[in-house]
């Protein structure tokens, strides 16, 4: 394994089976369209028609081939977006929602919702922006949610469509760019990334005896396996612990955790008017908060410091009065 963070997990339960520093922050690359395609799902109607722009075609990065004028569904950009990864897809996208800002605060406030709170998107597509973080944690859980939905899985498994051409280019062929679709038993789709900054990232889940694993590496090298291999390794590490009925090491969350209340201030008081002396008296000597700035015995230092100079003081005035008692008997 070359990836600098993994994590295998239970796509029904949430079980996490096993993992490499699970909450380390890394950028997710094209790995943050699997939460771009939640937001799409929710929001927007597959049937929907969007016009591809010249800023569309402008995007860096893999592309699926949009073109200004094109005419495309939103079913058709989303099979583009996790087929193909195409940054033009997501970017058209991005457009039907709003805006890129419009998506990205959709996006982000998805992430919360979810429970992700290692995540945070910078662009639809994942290509680098400022603050963009996430990790293997919070994409097991996103992915786990889009899971969730007919049309996301759909995208995931599909092997090749038809997409619209433009202007005078024909109608052409793309094909899912995932190659355990093809080779790994009970593959259910996936995603992969990479950046400059990310590096490889990968997704991927698969079904075996009715148990549905899914494998998220982040900040990988294709050194002597791609990616999309050593996933493919860590799923079968992962039947090999159902097999063995291995206890989990954690579990996904299914929403963010709530904030807990604070407690009110009048009923702090009236606690301590109705505690028992006893009570009131542990609390006196262990509670930070009712301790002095100075520690516990800081007040009693303070007070003979205070008496120190008050002798001080006290003692300069005697001397004083007596140096001018004998000037006055000379004179």
């Amino acid at each position: 394994m070359t990836a600098a963070t993994w994590v295998l997990s239970d796509l029904d339960s949430g079980d996490v089976l096993a993992a490499k520093d699970p909450h380390a922050r890394e950028r997710p690359a094209s790995l943050i369209k699997v939460l771009l395609s939640i937001v799409v799902i929710r929001e927007l109607s597959p049937d929907m028609v969007v016009t591809g722009t010249q800023e569309d075609a402008n995007q860096e990065g893999t592309k699926v081939g949009i073109g200004p004028g094109g005419q495309y569904t939103v079913d058709q950009l989303l099979h583009a977006l996790v087929m193909r990864s195409g940054n033009d897809a997501a970017f058209a996208l991005a457009r039907a929602l709003g805006g890129p800002e419009v998506a990205l605060e959709k996006m982000n406030a998805l992430a919360k919702e979810l429970g992700a709170l290692d995540t945070r998107a910078a662009t639809p597509s994942g290509l680098d922006g400022p603050g963009m973080t996430t990790s293997a944690y919070d994409q097991s859980l996103i992915f786990r949610a889009a899971m969730q939905h007919e049309e996301f899985r759909n995208s995931a498994k599909t092997p090749r469509i038809d997409f619209p051409g433009y202007a005078d280019r024909a109608g052409f062929q793309i094909n899912n760019d995932n190659t355990l679709l093809r080779t790994y038993e009970g593959f259910l789709g996936g995603k992969t990334g990479f950046t400059d900054d990310s590096r490889h990232t990968y997704v991927g889940a698969a079904e075996r005896n009715g148990r549905r694993l899914v494998v998220v590496l982040l900040r990988g090298e294709k050194t002597q396996s791609t990616l999309a291999e050593q996933g493919a390794s860590l799923l079968d590490y992962g039947f090999g612990l159902v097999a063995a009925n291995s206890k989990p090491v954690g579990e996904l969350v299914t929403k963010a955790p709530e904030a807990q209340p604070k407690q009110d201030t009048n009923q702090q008081k009236n606690d301590a008017v109705n505690r028992p002396v006893d009570d009131q008296a542990a609390s006196t000597d262990t509670s930070d908060e009712n301790r002095s700035a100075f520690g516990n015995v800081g007040l009693p230092l303070v007070v003979l410091a205070g008496i120190a100079v008050m002798v001080t003081v006290a003692m300069w005035f005697r001397r004083r009065r007596a140096r001018a008692a004998r000037a006055n008997r000379t004179a």
